[in-house]
């Protein structure tokens, strides 16, 4: 594994059972490829009583893409800010994540970008389930942008 759930909770905004990532198994400058077993954590702060709805994998898709985007950082800092403008062309193959026995995999690839957004394509299966797929736009240093 390149990075584990330690390193990757270094580099995204969110901490403790929010950081849904359990590893990076590859990664080069356009893709990145994540594991998780956090959605069978009765614990996933993002269940609704007993259910993970798979809509949530959006959120493990972004939290994929931030590692990617941290890369540039050498995982040892918090990357630049940004934040999930907008998400298109997604498609559910299934209604719940909590039911998925077989750890996610969660791809996302950077298909363009600039100095203040990025746009990925992402894609999350369970074994040989396909879960979701669509397309993010993410706005970098959303922050100073109105400074």
């Amino acid at each position: 594994m390149l990075a584990d759930k330690t390193m990757i909770a270094r580099v995204i905004p969110h901490t403790g059972g929010m950081c849904l990532l359990d590893g990076v198994l590859t990664r080069d400058t356009q893709r990145i490829r994540c594991v998780s077993s956090s959605h069978r954590d009765t614990n996933n702060p993002m269940r609704t009583g007993e259910e993970l709805p798979a809509l949530c994998g959006i959120e493990y898709a972004a939290q994929a893409m931030a590692v990617h985007g941290a890369w540039d950082a050498r995982l040892d800092t918090k990357p630049r800010a940004g934040y999930l403008a907008a998400v298109r062309d997604v498609t559910c193959h299934t209604m719940r994540l909590d039911n998925l026995n077989d750890d996610l995999i969660i791809e996302a690839e950077r298909i363009m970008g600039d100095a203040a957004r990025v746009i990925y394509q992402f894609s999350i299966h369970a074994g040989t389930t396909k879960i979701m797929s669509g397309r993010a736009t993410v706005v970098l240093d959303a922050g100073l942008a109105s400074a």
